[in-house]
């Protein structure tokens, strides 16, 4: 496994093959993953990051590897499983170009991360980063006994003088019901140290009224930093207690949203990480998602990164 003292983040999580059909029925594939476009974006943004996760002994889980390896992402904790597949998931766009997705991702390895028999090996390697990162996606993927897991885990990463970083992404098909999810948030966000929470993700979770609502709950939570992604354009950022709002870049024309969320969080970590401020970092994160936001596809070309 890769020497974790030469790495600043792992992002953990789920990749998965992504399948989509155009208009006349052929499919073009690729890959997707909400934390791996993160690590992708962070790793483009010059921060060393790990990518945390599991995968078949296939060839497309082979070509998921090499193109993560190709991004200077890396790739030493990614567990292999024989004779088992990544999961997959196929996009379809309807006549008003609305997207809908299809999932077959009930036996992806990445679902077992920590029950996996080299997930101790993994789990004492994690401890020693500088920043865990992950999404309310990888929660759900892992149940509630791989959630215990991470659980003690992050518990010895922060007593160690680590931090753990969460992106809400409530996705209520992962979930087998509201109940069990809003108690494995509680956990989390009693685990978190940077918040990135979307207003809408909290909201149609706990039922909050508003955006002031979403901001304390994740406050009396006890993260010490948070940033919290508004319904329109902009972010609030808590600095020192008080709310200060951070407006978006503006986009004339927006082409695709995937990613925008993602490449958000890899923009504001960076910045931190480099030493800047919170709202300096929001303001960081807004450009690199707003150029995302106005290109095709999650990743978008090297060329076009903001510089």
């Amino acid at each position: 496994m890769t020497d974790s003292s030469t790495r600043r983040v792992a992002a953990l999580g789920e990749c998965m093959i992504e399948m989509f059909r155009r208009p006349d029925g052929s499919l073009t594939q690729g890959f997707g993953g909400d934390t791996l476009n993160t690590a992708v974006y962070l790793a483009r943004l010059g921060v060393p990051v790990d990518y945390v996760t599991a995968l078949g002994d296939d060839s497309i889980s082979d070509d998921m590897v090499a193109a993560w390896a190709a991004e200077g992402v890396g790739t030493g904790h990614v567990l292999r499983v024989p004779n088992r597949l990544p999961g997959l998931y196929l996009i379809e766009i309807d006549a008003a170009g609305e997207r809908r997705f299809l999932y077959w991702r009930d036996r992806a390895p990445a679902r077992e991360l920590f029950a996996l028999p080299q997930s101790a090996e993994l789990c004492a390697a994690l401890e020693g980063y500088e920043v865990i990162y992950l999404s309310g996606i990888s929660l759900a993927i892992w149940g509630e006994q791989g959630r215990e897991r991470l659980f003690e885990l992050l518990e010895r990463v922060r007593a160690r003088g680590g931090k753990v970083a969460f992106d809400t992404n409530w996705r209520p098909r992962l979930w087998p019901d509201v109940a069990t999810a809003q108690v494995a948030f509680d956990r989390m966000l009693r685990h978190t140290d940077i918040a990135l929470p979307g207003v809408t993700d909290l909201r149609d979770l706990y039922g909050d009224a508003d955006a002031d609502a979403v901001l304390a709950r994740v406050r009396d939570a006890g993260a010490a930093e948070i940033v919290l992604k508004l319904e329109q354009p902009g972010c609030v950022v808590l600095q020192d207690g008080t709310p200060v709002e951070v407006p978006a870049v503006k986009v004339d024309r927006v082409v695709d949203t995937t990613a925008a969320g993602d490449s958000f969080s890899a923009g504001y970590l960076a910045a931190r990480l480099r030493g800047e401020g919170p709202v300096d970092a929001a303001l960081a994160a807004h450009r690199l998602a707003a150029t995302v936001i106005q290109h095709r596809g999650a990743i978008i070309p090297r060329a076009a990164m903001p510089a």
